[in-house]
């Protein structure tokens, strides 16, 4: 199963177990991951289900490319980090 890693910066704003789950895309392992953890989702996707700006996900230390469709593939022992992205100057 792919495990799931959320940044500490993420887990100061909202509870963010790390978790395996079932799932061959980046968007199913997050979708059951918010299946058990609601809260967390509206962190890390918008309101149309793409990746939030300021929320980076990596697979295999590779940034995921489909960050509207979360198409990206995922194998059973992938581990897939999401982090928030840091921004300025």
């Amino acid at each position: 199963m792919p495990r799931v890693v959320f940044t500490s910066q993420l887990q100061r704003h909202v509870p963010a177990p790390n978790c395996d789950v079932a799932g061959a895309t980046v968007g199913a392992a997050l979708d059951a991951v918010f299946a058990e953890h609601r809260t967390l989702r509206g962190y890390v996707l918008d309101e149309q289900g793409h990746l939030r700006k300021h929320v980076a996900v990596f697979v295999d230390g590779a940034r995921v490319r489909d960050r509207e469709r979360l198409t990206d593939p995922v194998g059973p022992e992938s581990e897939i980090h999401v982090l928030q992205a840091l921004t300025g100057g």
